[in-house]
């Protein structure tokens, strides 16, 4: 199998036959473009997801909080307390690699008020480079449970910020050096800021939405890109959803590097980014709300009958299916040889 998510098919039959429990207390359960459970606890929910993070290295911690805090905070939910298990290779481990990596994850904790309770930690060979899983449990009151599944028809789809941040804030890290020698030494700083600035996390994104009222549903693009957090969340809720293509915020870093490393936006992880369905009485005051906090939001679509299909309306006015892909078109870069990278297209 490539590398990457499951493929959506495979999955949908393995938690159709494994993953069918009857604990009353579980509110929500497995499925996709269902990021995490929800475990009624008598007044409120606790919210509890896990996910790795293998495609990066440099802060490694930092980024396994936030990607895990994304898909509580896209439940409705406050992140609360972390569990974190570290796989780290023998060659390339050594106390001061594991401190930093201990510093990272309590930093991030701290900016976000959450707890860390917990975890693993193993040097193993089965790894060539460490690896964060992380687990993560929030707080969500009754009223304010949110899933990908309560998309509406007519809603608005809105997304924050733009794509494909996390892509970028990736290539600027893993492939800093070709960076350097392509573009200008700005231009690679603001890449490598892209972690914080416009920022991976969409915390703060999804609890002012909430704040403003109307949203029906949330769902964070990651591996896949907004391709895939479409698809899924189409799945979840049993809609369609039509895409303006023209409306889509593509992030000026972000455009250029897929261009010149030949990478589709559409397609590329895209954590930072949140998409939200909303009744469309209420996405205007939603944007003013993000607005105010210096996160911007736009409207890209619509939400459909399931029978209309996920759908793209492109510049030119002409409507097919919104692109798929089979893995995530960063990991065509990040895998690539040296040799290979030297060949994408020069800065001019």
């Amino acid at each position: 199998m490539p590398i990457g998510k499951l493929p959506s098919a495979l999955l949908r039959t393995l938690l159709a036959r494994y993953a069918n429990g009857t604990d009353s207390r579980l509110a929500v359960g497995p499925g996709l473009g269902l990021d995490a459970a929800a475990l009624d606890v008598g007044d409120q929910y606790i919210v509890a997801t896990t996910d790795p993070i293998t495609f990066v290295t440099e802060e490694i911690g930092a980024y396994a909080l936030a990607v895990n805090a994304n898909d509580v905070a896209a439940m409705g939910a406050v992140p609360r307390w972390f569990l974190a298990t570290l796989l780290l290779p023998p060659q390339r481990t050594n106390s001061v690699a594991v401190s930093r990596l201990f510093s990272e994850i309590s930093r991030a904790c701290r900016e976000l008020h959450v707890t860390l309770c917990g975890g693993h930690t193993e040097i193993t060979d089965a790894v060539t480079r460490p690896v964060v899983v992380g687990c993560l449990l929030g707080e969500c009151p009754k009223n304010r449970l949110v899933t990908a599944a309560g998309a509406r028809v007519g809603d608005a789809v809105l997304l924050t910020k733009g794509i494909p941040i996390e892509a970028v804030s990736i290539l600027a890290r893993e492939r800093h050096d070709e960076l350097r020698r392509r573009y200008p030494t700005r231009f690679v700083a603001r890449c490598r800021r892209y972690f914080k600035n416009p920022g991976v996390s969409v915390v703060r994104d999804a609890q002012l939405a909430l704040a403003a009222g109307g949203v029906h549903a949330m769902h964070d693009p990651t591996e896949g890109g907004l391709s895939a957090a479409l698809y899924e969340l189409a799945e979840a809720a049993q809609v369609g959803l039509h895409i303006e293509e023209q409306a889509i915020p593509i992030l000026p870093e972000g455009r250029r590097l897929c261009e010149d490393f030949g990478v589709h936006p559409l397609g590329a992880i895209a954590s930072g980014a949140l998409l939200l369905c909303a009744d469309p009485t209420h996405a205007p005051a939603i944007i003013r709300r993000l607005a105010r906090d210096r996160i911007t939001a736009a409207r890209i679509g619509t939400v459909v009958p399931a029978r209309k299909g996920v759908r793209l309306v492109t510049r030119d006015g002409r409507i097919r299916p919104f692109p798929r892909f089979a893995v995530d078109e960063i990991l065509r870069v990040i895998e690539a040889s040296p040799a290979s990278i030297a060949r994408v297209k020069p800065h001019a």
